[in-house]
């Protein structure tokens, strides 16, 4: 939910003046909802998003305990509990299900009406808080960053780079950018980047002392430098020729998790390593690495920019989505004839 809660509503949550919504009920009739109601529903949207208090508090801004106060005004208004809390978890009672099923399609009208507003502006602004994969940091984000920026002066990004898949709504995070495997099924996900090749490489200085391989299985009298993409195993890498796939165990002195680390430690002539394209393309033209097995080049699906479904995508999001769908594309390829 992205209407904000003003400060004079947040001074009054859990204030309900007068007689309870129910008992003012043919007073308001045709009325609405107003003021410190709305302002308590919003909370309450917050914490059943959340299945929080104190993260639903950091979302809205407000103490804990003032968030607590509106919860329990709203339900004594109501005169039904809407949350079952615990020391380590909130849940929805069926009260509470069903408050929440009927106001999801109000607060996106309430959304789609603000975002109709902010669309006349020049440009979209506001924050957005990714979590990115480090490899598509580095080889889909970042040569885009100035031009997104150039492009949408009033947005600002604040990225975090995660191996691990992130929780969005626990991250507070608005999207994300990640391997689709490991995107959880009830979020929207977009592809980005095309679908760039895996190239292997090597330096001169290592194989100046070992043989250059020939195919795939060559690969097992070489150290290979293992990048663990996520928390799957690294030890098995990815071939293709003339449509077949070819998977070979390989073996070597170092696995790392950090992309800079494997690049660096390819660069180093410590083996032979597997990384996108786009990381190792710079290195490639200058003669520090190597390609090797180019006909046996895979392409791989790439990332993809994912965010929550349930409800509609804000200006400032949808701005990134649309740059990343068109900008985000693959750099100039290796020729494998040379």
């Amino acid at each position: 939910m992205n209407v904000a809660i003003s400060t004079a509503e947040a001074r009054t949550l859990g204030h309900v003046s007068g007689t309870p919504p129910t008992r003012r009920a043919s007073q308001r009739k045709g009325q609405g909802v107003r003021g410190t109601q709305f302002a308590q529903l919003t909370a309450f949207v917050a914490v059943a998003e959340h299945r929080s208090f104190t993260r639903a508090a950091e979302h809205l801004g407000l103490s804990t305990p003032s968030l607590s106060q509106a919860i329990r005004a709203l339900e004594d208004g109501f005169g039904v509990r809407l949350l079952n809390r615990t020391t380590r978890s909130v849940s929805l009672t069926e009260a509470g299900e069903e408050l929440l099923a009927n106001l999801n399609p109000v607060l996106e009208g309430v959304d789609n009406a603000i975002d109709a507003v902010n669309a006349y502006r020049d440009t979209p602004s506001g924050t957005i808080r990714l979590t990115v994969h480090p490899v598509a940091g580095v080889t889909v984000l970042a040569p885009l960053v100035a031009r997104f920026a150039a492009a949408y002066p009033a947005i600002e990004l604040e990225v975090s780079v995660d191996l691990a898949c992130r929780d969005l709504v626990g991250g507070h995070f608005d999207a994300g950018i990640h391997l689709g495997s490991s995107i959880a099924q009830d979020m929207i996900a977009v592809p980005i980047g095309g679908k760039p090749r895996l190239l292997t490489v090597a330096a001169p200085e290592y194989l100046a002392h070992h043989k250059m391989p020939a195919t795939p299985h060559d690969l097992h009298q070489h150290n290979c430098v293992r990048y663990r993409w996520d928390k799957d195993v690294a030890n098995t890498w990815r071939f293709m020729q003339r449509g077949e796939p070819t998977e070979v165990a390989v073996e070597g002195t170092l696995t790392v998790n950090d992309h800079e680390l494997a690049l660096r430690s390819a660069l180093d002539g410590i083996g032979i390593a597997q990384l996108p394209e786009a990381s190792v393309a710079g290195h490639i033209a200058d003669g520090r690495l190597v390609p090797l097995l180019l006909d046996w080049s895979p392409n791989w699906a790439g990332f993809f920019l994912f965010y929550p479904s349930r409800r509609h995508v804000a200006v400032k999001l949808r701005a990134l989505v649309d740059f990343l769908r068109k900008g985000a594309k693959q750099e100039p390829g290796i020729d494998p004839a040379g």
